[in-house]
């Protein structure tokens, strides 16, 4: 049996998850779906994951929802329970996501690139929002999250036109943290994770990605106030003792994994 998400640890503390549908440039299927996030969420619990990386087998990263399933559902014989995980569970992981897209990025593919914490980017890998020109419409919070990483007007021409656009133009509209050589993608995502997992506190980055991901919602007082809490508690934790103590005596820390 095909294993449709690839999952390997390196012993830097890096796990990379692989979506391994190649021969359909990693359509989405709700199997698929479920075992991504199964690992994720075992990712979670390991105390030896410190940060995760996306990324697609073959030519796509995820080119959309898989067309037997979108069939399945216009003629009424779609038949699978649902996952009740929505598709932001992502952003619940306390531990860092990287997207490394090396191709085929459309739909519900896109949607699972931008629920990610960061984005990789090939140059040349295709991205489109491609809802409007099957008819239906932004899915899964994208009305949500495009406007706020890349502007209003930037939001409205790649939802409403569905267009085809590369990597370095998905960088260069904001969506995308990095865009690099398809054959140096996967190298330079997991070296950031890497940096990541060595030199960043397990517990500052999960309470960081969870002020970022939900201060969208809050006025400035409310997250400032938030963030006042969070700092006072944070001097009581063994990070901010391993974090100071590392810096004066110029050795790299050793942060405890999350509980």
């Amino acid at each position: 049996m095909v294993d449709l998400v690839l999952s390997t640890l390196d012993d830097q503390g890096v796990l990379t998850l692989t979506f391994n549908r190649p021969d359909t440039l990693n359509a989405w299927t709700g199997a698929m779906g479920r075992r991504y996030f199964d690992l994720l969420a075992e990712a979670e619990q390991n105390p030896a994951v410190r940060a995760v990386v996306v990324t697609g087998a073959g030519k796509g990263f995820c080119s959309g929802a898989d067309f037997k399933t979108l069939n399945a559902l216009q003629t009424g014989s779609y038949d699978e329970v649902p996952d009740p995980r929505p598709n932001t569970f992502p952003t619940t992981i306390g531990k860092p996501i990287i997207a490394a897209v090396n191709g085929a990025c459309a739909g519900l593919g896109m949607v699972h690139a931008l629920v990610c914490d960061l984005v990789f980017t090939a140059e040349q890998a295709k991205w489109t929002t491609a809802f409007a020109r099957r008819g239906l419409i932004a899915e899964y919070g994208l009305s949500w999250v495009l406007p706020r990483v890349m502007g209003q007007q930037r939001a409205m021409d790649v939802l409403l036109s569905g267009r085809v656009f590369t990597g370095r133009e998905a960088y260069e509209m904001g969506l995308a943290n990095r865009a690099v050589p398809g054959e140096s993608l996967l190298r330079e995502a997991q070296e950031y994770a890497a940096e990541l997992a060595s030199h960043s506190s397990p517990a500052s980055m999960a309470i960081i990605k969870r002020q970022v991901w939900h201060d969208w919602d809050a006025t400035l007082e409310e997250a400032a106030k938030a963030a006042t809490q969070e700092m006072l508690a944070s001097f009581g934790r063994p990070d901010f003792a391993e974090g100071v103590a590392s810096f004066l005596e110029r050795r790299p820390p050793n942060f405890p994994p999350l509980p």
